[in-house]
């Protein structure tokens, strides 16, 4: 881009802080953010976990197995709380049974950045400033079917707008915007009888984010949007009608080219890479498998991967504890996550927090977060 905004340079700032010069960078990084709490107290994950209200974000093919027949779920997440009072995520989803094989459900995030106040002089800030309220957000929808009594396949629309921009001169900031689809698949069992226990084994996958990028200018450079592939399994340990342990893991990689072009400085040394430019979003995809400048060895480092564990007791009470690892080459974010979650009639309260375990700044380090869901009509499963 001929400009590229202070906004977003400040959050992509935050979410890669010590990252090293091999970070993959894409427009509009809030959709990476966990939206719920009971997914990010298990590390950031939840393409194979049980079905819930916030699939729309992590699997939309597990509304098929959704645990009501309707729900709505609502979620705050502050961000970078540790320094401003007014960035955050919000996320509203709401989703329906159509009957027992298939649903459909439809979703609001919105990230927020804030009041800023500017202007073209010190005077200008002082006596007549310009208020912005920069902001990003989707609007999805989804549609589920189950294939099978196991086995559900989903798919996703979604638009995406990004008004980060700022005004510059007699320049007025014009928000962008974009489409993307999605497509995902979600398999769970039957209860299984062992020795000393039943369990339900669980697995997804989830492609999401794949459109024509982002471009802020009718001219210059345009940012790919963060198309990525999300899979994943897990096992629920049923102890009793009271008791259960779910076990989860889930890999992930963004589906963009890697930072393979040099950048030198002017005696011709190498002071880190970029994104080539030129490489439409479908050729991207393909290449972001085998593109890395290292080789193979660099593409499995380019795999994020959350393991995540939920003790349920009488379907009522949750304590949830999970762990994220990125290699260091590629932005060197772990955390430790921990949660509870609490049924109470017919709404569900899910809290987590959040705590680092490298030296990067993370954005949500000692933040407590929390999202409610509100379940209506008879229960499914």
């Amino acid at each position: 881009m001929k400009q590229l905004t202070t906004l977003f340079f400040f959050f992509g700032l935050f979410q890669f802080s010590y990252a090293q010069n091999r970070v993959i960078t894409t427009g509009v990084p809030f959709l990476n953010i966990a939206p719920d709490a009971r997914s990010a107290a298990l590390g950031d994950q939840g393409v194979a976990t049980s079905a819930d209200a916030f699939s729309n974000h992590w699997n939309p093919a597990k509304f098929a197995f959704a645990p009501n027949e309707i729900g709505v779920a609502i979620s705050y997440t502050p961000y970078l709380s540790k320094l401003v009072n007014d960035i955050f995520l919000a996320d509203l989803t709401y989703y329906r049974a159509i009957d027992d094989r298939s649903a459909w459900a439809v979703g609001l995030r919105y990230f927020s950045l804030g009041e800023i106040i500017t202007g073209n002089t010190a005077e200008e800030i002082l006596n007549n400033p310009l208020i912005l309220r920069p902001n990003e957000f989707v609007l999805d929808a989804s549609y589920a079917l189950k294939l099978n009594d196991k086995f559900s396949m989903a798919v996703q629309a979604s638009f995406l707008t990004s008004d980060l921009k700022l005004p510059t001169g007699n320049n007025e900031s014009v928000a962008a915007s974009t489409v993307s689809v999605g497509i995902s698949g979600f398999y769970e069992s039957y209860e299984v009888p062992y020795s000393n226990f039943s369990g339900i084994w669980r697995a997804g996958f989830n492609i999401s984010n794949i459109g024509p990028k982002l471009k802020y200018e009718d001219e210059g450079e345009s940012d790919f949007l963060p198309t990525n592939l999300k899979f994943g399994g897990g096992f629920d340990f049923i102890f009793d009608s009271y008791n259960k342990l779910n076990v989860s893991l889930e890999f992930n990689k963004l589906l963009v080219p890697s930072p393979s072009e040099p950048v030198t400085d002017k005696d011709g040394n190498i002071t880190g890479y970029k994104q080539p430019s030129e490489v439409g979003v479908l050729s991207g995809i393909f290449k972001s498998f085998g593109d890395a400048p290292d080789g193979f060895n660099e593409e499995l480092k380019e795999f994020t991967w959350a393991l995540g564990a939920e003790f349920m007791y009488d379907e009522s009470f949750a304590l949830r504890a999970g762990y994220f690892n990125e290699n260091e080459l590629k932005g060197a974010r772990k955390f430790i996550t921990l949660g509870a979650g609490f049924k109470y009639n017919t709404i569900d309260i899910d809290l987590s927090y959040l705590i680092s375990a490298t030296k990067v700044v993370n954005p949500l380090e000692n933040t407590l977060r929390f999202s409610l869901t509100f379940n209506f009509g008879e229960e499914r499963y």
